[in-house]
């Protein structure tokens, strides 16, 4: 692995002299413009020239005004456009040698030596190609006279940096590709109007999905709508299917579902290689079991629309990180594709990638399904472990004799239901009888509490808020009560789903168990709150909703100033004192500023901000955007900010104020926030489980250890159980924040884009990994 270096040299120098090129090539996704708007930006912002090549591959080869010098304002309002502005082509040409030839001729007559390719595996290889060829391509030009020898000199290697554009996450190494994500929304707000029809109706709806050779949008839309089963290129069902399938839907009906929903990955086979349609499907459903049947084929709608928050934010951070590997790279640095993993950014060398991809199709062609499922990484493996259980595993007739108890406690958030759904589920299938509390510890301890069945969470992965009812009210004073329905019910183990509450009610809990041994139970805390502000897990589930909420209210507030120019937007959004919606949402929409409380600012600041946008104003981009966390200061507030906004403004622009309020707690849970709370609802009923055992004394829980209480969070690349009496000294109590928040490191890069000179800290820069190192052991199987 690379040593990253020592801080940089300023990073606003490091391009001087150099020039980059960008383009975007094979099929289109959604975030493909965010990536490029930060390649020019950032690139920019370090002294080199950038250019855009229009037209994908064929603009390389064509050259003249495919070609062209991009400036800071030419990306402006690019950020919410689907697809891709600077176009894209499939290019025969590029594959000739010929072609290749001219297309070197065109960088060379420019001074370009450093190529971003946003893509997918076929663009990238093409790259890596070129790259190789290069001293042989010029040697050539000099020959024929298509260059001089000066020119030569000047361009004696080529730089190349992928980012993977494609909306079917099928290319090994990354854990999502640009596209993925907005495309799942696309399919979810499909499949959730399909939903409401196929009820009304007791109808089977057979969804097809994009993904010729790869299962994930199919895979991740099954375990987001809870459907009944998944057709998937990389994992053929058993030879007798068709049997399973209808005991599977018949069994669905008999629990008093009204509707089946089946999705099909567009390549998905069976065993023997043979295609399975979408057609097939419903004509065996139609034939066996009479049931009224659909088929919907959603094609291009996956690829089209606005992309989502992650995606631009994920553009973004990818562009950034790519420029900085192109202007870090030497003759000896192999091309590298620029990548996330977990939330990290990481570089990993471009031909790995491409062949364990390539892997993938040898092992799917000769039929070795299991390792195809194992080269799609561990992110993939989880996905389908969790899915198989959910959807095909009969509760046992033995039974634990176990007690499971499920509650929401905090304000709501998208996606607790869908951590309820998968909790109740795995516990049946461990056999344990699940108990589910309305009304957070306060129903606790009243005795809200009533046994949950299978078919009583049917259907919830969608559901916004809380089904089960949630209160921010603690438990300390109510520990008789809590004792009592402890006792009454026989809870073995619990489960607590919600925000900062849910973390300080338990941890008051665990205090409690000196004095009350009723209180010596097992228990897991799932981190649910839009504000992400929990210690212990980078994410909390309702985050990504809150920030798709935001992030989709300030393009419409932008878009309000299309008309009448010179507008300032100050917008207040929810957060408590923690400003992780506030940075990503000023991410992902552009902002010029975002004010935070972890970020303190003073008056001077403010001052910096409005002439920063006095500036703005004198350029073709007249709009401004700036994003206030609600509790950033107590002296400079929405209004203040607003009132000396407009009054430095006066006669520039004119401002308007925003604040969103419970908007941002509302609303369906986005694909990320049902899987995430799914699979952390899945993972928290096994731990629990180990633990209950672990603790069990003839017949009798007793559970009194740190580790008997902990909190299942996100960290970097896995999900991890950490002792809530650990994560205490790691939390500003106060401010109700963790002291340390990753994505505070994030902020200089919303204010390069917004073309603050401001130097980039890249000493925590991304290394070189090899993709043998991502073959980590796949979580503990559930």
């Amino acid at each position: 692995m690379l040593q990253p270096k020592e801080k940089h040299e300023h990073t606003h120098n490091l391009g001087i002299g150099k020039a980059i090129a960008v383009l975007t090539s094979g099929g289109d996704a959604q975030g493909m413009n965010a990536a490029v708007r930060a390649v020019v930006r950032v690139g920019i912002f370090t002294g080199a020239k950038v250019y855009f090549v229009h037209e994908g591959y064929q603009g390389l080869v064509d050259g003249g005004d495919n070609i062209k010098e991009a400036t800071w304002e030419s990306v402006s309002m690019m950020l919410q456009l689907g697809g891709t502005v600077i176009g894209s082509a499939r290019c025969q040409d590029f594959r000739t040698r010929e072609g290749r030839l001219k297309a070197a001729r065109n960088l060379v007559k420019r001074g370009i030596t450093n190529l971003c390719v946003i893509g997918g595996d076929g663009s990238l290889t093409g790259a890596d190609t070129f790259r190789a060829e290069w001293s042989n391509l010029l040697m050539e030009l000099v020959k024929t006279g298509g260059i001089t020898a000066e020119e030569t000199k000047n361009s004696s290697h080529l730089n190349i940096v992928g980012m993977v554009g494609s909306i079917d996450n099928d290319f090994c190494g990354t854990d999502m590709t640009i596209g993925t994500d907005s495309a799942l929304h696309r399919i979810m707000e499909i499949v959730d109007a399909i939903t409401t029809t196929a009820q009304s109706h007791q109808r089977t709806f057979v969804l097809e999905v994009m993904g010729r050779h790869c299962g994930y949008l199919a895979l991740i839309t099954a375990l987001a709508c809870g459907a009944d089963w998944v057709f998937i290129p990389e994992s053929p069902p058993e030879d007798d299917w068709e049997e399973h399938l209808c005991r599977r839907l018949t069994e669905t009906r008999g629990r008093g579902s009204r509707l089946n929903i089946i999705i099909v990955a567009e390549g998905a086979i069976n065993k023997q290689g043979k295609p399975i349609t979408s057609e097939d499907i419903k004509n065996l459903v139609v034939k066996r079991l009479g049931y009224d049947t659909r088929v919907t084929i959603l094609g291009h709608v996956q690829r089209g629309g606005t992309p989502s928050a992650f995606d631009r934010i994920l553009g973004s951070r990818m562009g950034v990180e790519a420029v900085m590997a192109l202007l870090e790279g030497t003759p000896d640095t192999p091309a590298c594709v620029v990548s996330l993993s977990g939330n990290q950014a990481v570089r990993l060398p471009l031909m790995e990638c491409v062949q364990v991809t390539k892997d993938v199709t040898t092992a799917m062609n000769e039929g070795r399904f299991e390792d195809a499922v194992k080269l799609r990484g561990r992110s993939f493996q989880n996905n389908w472990n969790v899915y198989k259980l959910l959807a095909h595993v009969r509760p046992p007739s033995t039974k634990s004799g176990y007690n499971l108890a499920v509650m929401n406690v905090g304000a709501p958030a998208a996606g607790m239901n869908a951590a309820v759904r998968a909790a109740v589920r795995i516990g049946l299938i461990h056999g344990h009888k699940m108990l589910a509390v309305h009304d957070g510890f306060e129903g606790l301890a009243h005795g809200q509490v009533e046994e949950i069945v299978w078919g009583g969470v049917g259907g919830w992965t969608g559901l916004g808020g809380s089904k089960l009812g949630t209160k921010r009210t603690l438990p300390k004073k109510y520990f008789e009560e809590i004792s009592a329905t402890i006792s009454t019910f026989n809870i073995h183990g619990l489960i607590v789903i919600g925000g900062f509450e849910a973390f300080t009610g338990s941890l008051e809990l665990v205090e409690g168990r000196s004095k009350y041994e009723e209180l010596c139970i097992p228990l897991c805390v799932i981190p649910a709150t839009v504000s992400n502000n929990v210690p212990g897990s980078d994410f909390s589930i309702g985050a990504d909703t809150a920030l798709n909420t935001i992030t989709m209210t300030c393009d419409r507030i932008k878009q309000s100033a299309a008309g009448t120019k010179r507008r300032v937007f100050i917008i207040e959004t929810m957060g408590g004192f923690c400003g992780y919606l506030a940075t990503m949402a000023g991410l992902a929409s552009g902002a010029d500023a975002a004010y935070i409380y972890e970020d303190p600012f003073t008056i001077r600041d403010l001052q910096v901000n409005v002439e920063h946008l006095t500036e703005k104003m004198k350029t073709t981009v007249k709009r401004g955007l700036v994003l206030r966390n609600e509790k950033c200061n107590e002296n400079y507030t929405t209004d203040f900010i607003f009132n000396l906004y407009s009054e430095e403004g006066k006669g520039i622009f004119e401002s308007r104020k925003n604040v969103l309020g419970h908007m941002q707690q509302g609303g369906t849970p986005t694909p990320f926030d049902r899987n995430f709370g799914t699979k952390m609802g899945a993972k928290s009923v096994v731990w629990l489980t180990g633990k209950i055992k672990e603790c069990s004394r003839h017949g009798r829980i007793f559970a009194n250890t740190l580790d008997s209480a902990c909190l299942l969070g996100m960290r970097r690349r896995s999900l991890v159980f950490q002792p809530l009496a650990e994560l205490e000294n790691q939390t500003d109590f106060e401010h109700r924040i963790p002291k340390q928040q990753w994505w505070l490191k994030l902020r200089p890069i919303l204010k390069i884009l917004a073309k603050y000179k401001i130097d980039l800290d890249t000493s925590e820069k991304a290394h070189l990994e090899h993709v043998a190192r991502k073959g980590l052991p796949v979580e503990a199987n559930i």
